[in-house]
C-alpha cells in the first residue's frame, strides 16, 4: 500500500496525495510544465534547480526511463508532482521506472492530487514556495518556514561546471560558458563539428578569448540573471571581440550585458508548445521553453538590440540580435530536448556567422 504524502504551499493550501519517489523533502518554488511527453529531459534540465515541478499533463511514467534521454548527469530539480503515474511503464527502451529513478537520485514526489487545480492557481496568483510533507506534518510550522525562507541565489553555481574541459572535434572551436547547460545544446555543437571547451559561468572573458574561439556559447541555466553580475561584465567584454549565441538565460544575459532590464514572469513559460514569431520573415515556430524571466521590451529602446523573436501567447521578447556586433539570442531552446524541432536551423545560423567573422577577420 502507498503510503500519503502531502504538498503544501505557501499561502496555505495542502493537497493530500500518494507518495513515491524519495522521503528527502526540499522547499522549492512551484512551476508548472505543460509538456505532454519528455518528462525525462525535465527532471534533468538544470534549469530546474531550485524548483517543484509539476506535469499538466496527467499521466506520467508510462514509458519509463532510459539511458539516452538524459539533460544532465546530475539531476537539480527539488520535487515531482503528477496526477496520475504510471508504474508499469511500456516503452522498448525503458530501463527502470520512474520511481526507481526519483529514488536514486534523491527526488521527492507525489500523486494523486489535482494538478489542474494547482495549475490554475498559480496562473492566478503566481508561482510560489512550496515543499512535499509527511501526512503528519505540522502544516502551520511548514507555511511559517516557507513564508520566512527566501528564493535561493545560488543555482548557477549548483550546477554549473565545477572545471574547464574539452569536447573534442575537428570544426570550428567554441567556448561553451556552462550555466548548467543542457547537453542537447552539447549536442547539436557536436554534430556540427564544433570543438568545444566547456567553462565555468565564472571564467573571465581573458581565459575565455585566450582560447581564441570562433565564438561563445551561452547556455541555459536556473535562477534570476540579475544573481551573476560578474557573468554579465563577462559577457559585456566578449561581445564586441567574438561570435556570441545566447540561449534562455544566456539569452537575458545577453541583454543585461547590453543594457536591458529583465523582470519575473507570474508563471513563466514551461513546455513544449509556445509559438513564436520571427519578426523578420513573420514565419510562426512552435518552441520548447523553460523559463521564469524575461527581458523587459521597452527597454531594449535605450541598447543597440533589437527584438527578433516575439511570443504570440503574451508577446514576451523572445529573440534578440545587437546592430554593430556578432551577437544574437533567443529566449527558448532550439536545440528542443524535449520538444519540437522548429528552430534547430538556429545552430547552423550561429555557424554561418561564425564562417563570415572568420573570413573578414
Amino acid at each position: 500500500m502507498m503510503k500519503e504524502r502531502l504538498l503544501v504551499l505557501e499561502d496555505g493550501s495542502v493537497y493530500k496525495g500518494k507518495a513515491f519517489g524519495s522521503d528527502h523533502y526540499h522547499i522549492g518554488e512551484l512551476v508548472f510544465n505543460t509538456s505532454m511527453t519528455g518528462y525525462q529531459e525535465i527532471l534533468t534540465d538544470n534549469s530546474y534547480c531550485g524548483q517543484i515541478v509539476m506535469m499538466t499533463y496527467p499521466l506520467i511514467g508510462n514509458y519509463g526511463i532510459n539511458r539516452e534521454d538524459y539533460e544532465s548527469i546530475v539531476p537539480a530539480v527539488f520535487g515531482f508532482v503528477v496526477k496520475d503515474y504510471c508504474d508499469s511503464p511500456s516503452n522498448w527502451r525503458s530501463q527502470e521506472t520512474l520511481d526507481e529513478f526519483l529514488k536514486r537520485e534523491d527526488i521527492p514526489g507525489i500523486y494523486g492530487v489535482d494538478t489542474r487545480a494547482i495549475t490554475r492557481k498559480l496562473r492566478d496568483e503566481g508561482v510560489m514556495k512550496a515543499t512535499l510533507a509527511d501526512p503528519d506534518a505540522d502544516i502551520d510550522e511548514i507555511v511559517r518556514t516557507l513564508k520566512e525562507t527566501d528564493y535561493l541565489h545560488d543555482q548557477v553555481e549548483r550546477v554549473s561546471s565545477g572545471k574547464i574541459f574539452p569536447i573534442p572535434n575537428r570544426g570550428k572551436k567554441v567556448v561553451l560558458i556552462d550555466f548548467g547547460a543542457k547537453l542537447g545544446i552539447v549536442r547539436e555543437l557536436s554534430k556540427r563539428g564544433c570543438d568545444l571547451i566547456v567553462v565555468p559561468y565564472d571564467t573571465p572573458a581573458e581565459k575565455i578569448l585566450s582560447y581564441r574561439p570562433d565564438g561563445v556559447m551561452l547556455t541555459n541555466g536556473p535562477g534570476n540573471p540579475e544573481d551573476l553580475p560578474q557573468s554579465i561584465e563577462t559577457i559585456r567584454q566578449l561581445i564586441p571581440q567574438t561570435v556570441v549565441f545566447g540561449i534562455c538565460l544566456g539569452h537575458q544575459l545577453i541583454s543585461l550585458a547590453c543594457g536591458a532590464k529583465t523582470y519575473k514572469l507570474k508563471f513563466g513559460h514551461r513546455g513544449g508548445n509556445h509559438p513564436v514569431v520571427d519578426l523578420k520573415t513573420g514565419k510562426v515556430e512552435i518552441t520548447s521553453q523553460n523559463h521564469g524571466y524575461a527581458v523587459d521590451i521597452d527597454s531594449l529602446k535605450d541598447t543597440r538590440l533589437i527584438m527578433t523573436h516575439q511570443a504570440l501567447n503574451d508577446k514576451s521578447c523572445e529573440g534578440v540580435r545587437h546592430q554593430d556586433y556578432p551577437c544574437f539570442s533567443v529566449q527558448f531552446h532550439p536545440e528542443a530536448s524535449a520538444g519540437p524541432e522548429d528552430s534547430r536551423d538556429l545552430f547552423d545560423e550561429f555557424i554561418k556567422l561564425m564562417d563570415k567573422e572568420k573570413k573578414y577577420a
